[in-house]
C-alpha cells in the first residue's frame, strides 16, 4: 500500500490558523474597534469607544451610534447629535453646552456633573439616565422621557419642562418647581 504524506504545513500558516482562532474565541466587545477612528461626521459609528477629553466642538453627528461610549470630560459644545443612540454612554464631567440632542437615545447614559446649558432635548429619550449634579439651565425638554431619571441636584432653572409649557423656576435643584404665571394687567373699567 502506498501511504500518502501530506505536506507539511508551513510555520506561518500556523501562525496564521493560530491568530484567526484566537481572535475567533475573544469575548464579545474585545475586538479591535476600528471605527473609533473614523471621522467625526453624521452617522458615525463610535460604539464602546474612549473618547475621553475630546474636543468635538461645533461637529455634527446627527444618527451617529455612541452607544456604551466613553466622553468623560469631552467638549461637545455647539455639536448637533439629532436621533443618535447614545444608550449607556457616559458624558461624566462633559461640555454639551447648546447642543442639539433632539430625539436622542441616553437612556441609562451618565451625565453626572456634564454641564448642558441651553441644550435642546426635545423629544429625547432619558429613561433611567444619570443626571446627579447635571447642569441643566435654560434646556428645552419637550416631549423627553425622563421615567426613572436621577437628577438629585440637577439644577433644572429656566427649564422648558417636558410638557412644553411650563418653565422651571430659577433655583430648581433636583426638580422642577413651575415658574408663576405672570399676574394679569389689571385693566381700567
Amino acid at each position: 500500500m502506498t501511504r500518502i504524506r501530506s505536506a507539511p504545513v508551513p510555520s506561518f500558516r500556523r501562525l496564521l490558523l493560530f491568530a484567526g482562532l484566537f481572535l475567533a474565541l475573544l469575548p464579545p466587545g474585545r475586538e479591535a474597534r476600528a471605527g473609533c477612528a473614523d471621522f467625526a461626521q453624521p452617522g458615525v459609528e463610535w460604539r464602546r469607544c474612549l473618547m475621553d477629553g475630546a474636543d468635538l466642538t461645533d461637529v455634527d453627528l446627527t444618527g451617529a451610534v455612541l452607544r456604551d461610549s466613553s466622553f468623560k470630560r469631552a467638549d461637545l459644545s455647539g455639536s448637533v447629535l439629532r436621533e443618535v443612540d447614545a444608550r449607556r454612554a457616559k458624558f461624566v464631567s462633559a461640555r454639551l453646552v447648546g447642543v442639539v440632542l433632539d430625539g436622542a437615545n441616553l437612556a441609562r447614559a451618565d451625565l453626572t456633573s456634564a454641564d448642558l446649558t441651553g441644550a435642546s432635548l426635545r423629544d429625547a429619550d432619558l429613561r433611567a439616565a444619570k443626571l446627579y449634579q447635571t447642569i441643566l439651565r435654560d434646556v428645552d425638554l419637550t416631549g423627553a422621557r425622563l421615567d426613572g431619571a436621577d437628577l438629585l441636584r440637577a439644577d433644572l432653572s429656566g427649564a422648558r419642562w417636558i410638557d412644553g409649557k411650563s418653565v422651571c423656576a430659577e433655583g430648581s435643584i433636583g426638580r422642577c418647581h413651575m415658574r408663576k404665571p405672570p399676574r394679569a394687567a389689571a385693566t381700567e373699567g
